[in-house]
């Protein structure tokens, strides 16, 4: 009778994409947590976020990374570092792509291309959103134009098709390794950052056009006590006028985002949440190296 246990597996697993595929969907999906805020504008993550799922022998360190885009200014230089760094320590990449991108070819399928020693697992998401024959299209082609992925999967991160199998492939594909972190650890992240990105994903959902895109949070106070987490917020723009749609008409539209994340806030926390959120002028704040690395854009 065979008593040896069971090997452990640890890796480091590199979500990447185009904005806007699903990619935070899936990993959220994966991990059975919502670490990644979610909206239905492109460019949303704008970081590197570790989603860390243990299991008995195993530990997969998922990594969400913003998606792939041709920078235009220092905060997309930086968020494109994020997605290099995350490939350059891969145990395996998946590469998220869905039923509507356009096939362009781009510097990150020459480079996933030249990545022969890293499995890569290519998903063509929102498959519930197209019918069979869109589906093996979609297949078809990037098996002729990623050669070398070692799978094609059609999955639905939203409706979680496809995705048991795909934790299954991906386990089979890690090395035996200790466990990076401890067995309790979901992210390596802390609170203060989850509190911040809830509040960056109302001002998503609640205003239009430019708005969100030049918006940044940083807590300025997290403060824990045994029944209440206190938080102070403070939400920078890049212009005047764009702290008065923040506020808007007597402080009503931001009142609606500071009730929105409170909200979602004590869901997370599992904890009554006390919030206050103020806006305040940093201009050119994504164009400015010291406020990147003060919003922990540096890597």
């Amino acid at each position: 009778m065979n008593t040896e246990p069971t090997p452990h597996r640890a890796g480091f697993v590199s979500i990447i994409g185009k904005p806007n595929v699903g990619k935070s969907t899936l990993m959220n999906a994966l991990l059975g947590e919502r670490l990644s805020i979610v909206t239905s504008k492109a460019q949303t993550t704008r970081h590197r976020i570790l989603g860390i799922l243990n299991g008995d022998d195993f530990q997969l360190i998922y990594s969400d990374t913003p998606g792939i885009i041709q920078p235009k200014y220092e905060l997309h230089n930086a968020m494109m570092s994020f997605v290099y760094s995350s490939l350059e320590d891969a145990d395996v990449v998946l590469f998220v792509t869905d039923i509507y991108e356009k096939h362009d070819e781009e510097p990150v399928v020459e480079r996933l291309r030249k990545m022969v020693d890293t499995p890569i697992l290519l998903l063509v998401n929102k498959i519930d959103q197209a019918d069979q024959e869109q589906v093996e299209a979609k297949v078809e082609y990037w098996r002729e134009h990623l050669p070398n992925a070692a799978r094609v999967l059609p999955i639905s991160a939203l409706e979680q098709f496809g995705t048991a199998e795909l934790l299954d492939l991906v386990l089979g594909y890690l090395p035996v390794h200790p466990p990076y972190y401890p067995k309790d650890e979901l992210t390596d992240k802390p609170e203060r950052f989850f509190a911040a990105e809830m509040i960056r994903e109302k001002i998503f959902k609640l205003y239009k056009k430019e708005v969100p895109y030049s918006c940044e949070v940083g807590i300025e106070e997290f403060k824990e006590d045994e029944d209440i987490i206190r938080i102070r917020a403070v939400i920078y723009v890049e212009r005047n006028s764009q702290k008065g749609i923040i506020i808007g008409q007597q402080g009503a539209a931001l009142k609606k985002v500071g009730t929105w994340a409170r909200e979602e806030m004590e869901k997370f926390f599992r904890k009554k949440v006390f919030l206050e959120t103020y806006v305040k002028v940093d201009e050119n704040w994504r164009t400015d190296p010291k406020a990147l690395n003060r919003f922990g854009y540096s890597q």
